[in-house]
């Protein structure tokens, strides 16, 4: 029995998780960029130009707006590519094309740069250089997300297996601006990885030397950071030793309340990407999984940044 279903419900944002508006903009940015890639692929397999009027041939079963809504709600709701290609009136393979094809070109776009439309943040010196132009104070924390276990007998096993959170997880490390709006994130990193040590993989301490006027708040978890570069990586105060002042120790927890309230922007950034269904927890391949956060991260920064 065939299953007819009205496209314009499908871009619905509650499938989709963004906004008609938004998805018109993703449209116009994207549709370029992705009959480039076909081109080029069949360019690749006729092995030179055409020879034939453009236009000519078999047409697409699932046409390029219907690939991009088909990649928003697999990222959205994690449906099955043969329950979207029930929907769309196609084969599973078709939508596991259409996902392959459409998700890198979200990982390319990056993150938007707040009242700034156009701009995109891509690499970790992009945001410092931002922050240190627009004298932005940046937050960074790092959110784990669960992943299927290695099989046994596999180089690595343990790498996978975070000290918190006693499961197999990837952690990917994030920076926001101080309301709340994605800014970066970097290609994750095996859950059992410190997240200091995290940062430093991606070139944390080099992007501090390089723009020396910018802060980051951070948690106890990157004191680290904070003692090899004073000024600029700024965690919470140290707790007095026992037998300090009273009002030691009330400034203390002043100044830590203080840090803590600056700082729980960059935790609401982390939640926003974990209302996406793919990342309350991974069932798929490892290796999809960066560029998974990655387009996720830059469609929340789209609507953070009101685009």
């Amino acid at each position: 029995m065939a299953i007819t279903i009205n496209r314009a419900v499908l871009a619905h944002r509650l499938f989709t998780g963004i906004s008609r508006r938004h998805l018109a903009r993703l449209i116009e940015e994207l549709a370029v960029p992705w009959q480039a890639g076909v081109e080029g692929r069949r360019h690749a397999a006729r092995g030179g130009v055409r020879k034939r009027a453009e236009g000519a041939g078999a047409r697409h079963q699932l046409v390029f707006v219907d690939r991009l809504v088909a990649t928003l709600i697999h990222l959205r709701h994690d449906l099955p590519h043969e329950v979207l290609g029930l929907l769309f009136g196609v084969g599973r393979s078709t939508v596991t094309r259409a996902v392959a094809e459409i998700r890198p070109l979200l990982v390319e776009r990056g993150c938007a740069v707040p009242d700034r439309p156009g701009l995109r943040l891509r690499t970790l010196p992009d945001v410092l250089a931002y922050a240190q132009a627009e004298g932005v104070e940046l937050r960074l924390d790092a959110t784990e997300i669960q992943v299927r276990r290695p099989l046994a007998g596999r180089g690595g096993r343990r790498a996978f297996v975070s000290g918190k959170k006693k499961q197999n997880t990837m952690k990917a490390t994030v920076i926001a601006d101080w309301r709340g709006r994605t800014l970066w994130t970097d290609t994750l990193r095996p859950g059992r990885m410190h997240d200091a040590t995290a940062a430093r993989n991606e070139g944390i301490a080099v992007c501090f030397q390089h723009f020396p006027d910018v802060e980051v708040l951070l948690d106890d978890g990157y004191l680290g950071l904070s003692r090899d570069h004073r000024g600029q990586a700024i965690t919470p105060p140290r707790k007095p030793r026992p037998g300090a002042l009273p009002g030691r120790v009330e400034q203390w927890e002043r100044d830590r309340h203080g840090h803590s309230s600056d700082r729980i922007t960059v935790e609401h950034a982390l939640a926003d990407h974990k209302r996406w269904k793919q990342l309350m927890r991974w069932t798929h391949r490892r290796d999809r999984l960066p560029d998974t956060y990655r387009a996720i991260a830059g469609l929340v920064s789209d609507r953070t940044a009101q685009v």
